[in-house]
Order: structure tokens, then C-alpha cells, then sequence
């Protein structure tokens, strides 16, 4: 009798350790950063421009 609980114990608990089986892995899609290089330019040519303009104005008005 002990025999027949043990061995109903352990095939109880055997089936609920692989009762969901084996699931697919999932693989997650990269992560793909594009830097842009036209906006790290601007940041010193438009002051400069913008100098060059007001200098020129203030040549052109003496």
C-alpha cells in the first residue's frame, strides 16, 4: 500500500513539472539608433551665420 501512495505521489507531481512542455524561445527585434548629422552641424554654423549677418549690417550702416 505505501508502495502504491508513493508511486502515485511521484508520478503526480512529475506530471505537473512538465505540464506546460517546452515553449518556443522569443526573440526580440533589435533596437536600431540612426544618429542624424545634419543637426550636430547646425548647432555652430546658424550662430556663426548669424554673426557674419549682424557684423555685416553694422559694417554696412558706418
Amino acid at each position: 500500500m505505501k508502495k502504491l501512495v508513493l508511486a502515485a505521489a511521484l508520478s503526480a507531481a512529475a506530471s505537473t513539472a512538465y505540464a506546460g512542455g517546452m515553449a518556443e524561445p522569443v526573440m526580440e527585434a533589435p533596437v536600431i539608433v540612426e544618429e542624424s548629422s545634419s543637426s550636430s552641424g547646425n548647432g555652430i554654423v546658424v550662430p556663426l551665420l548669424l554673426l557674419l549677418l549682424v557684423a555685416g549690417a553694422v559694417a554696412a550702416a558706418s
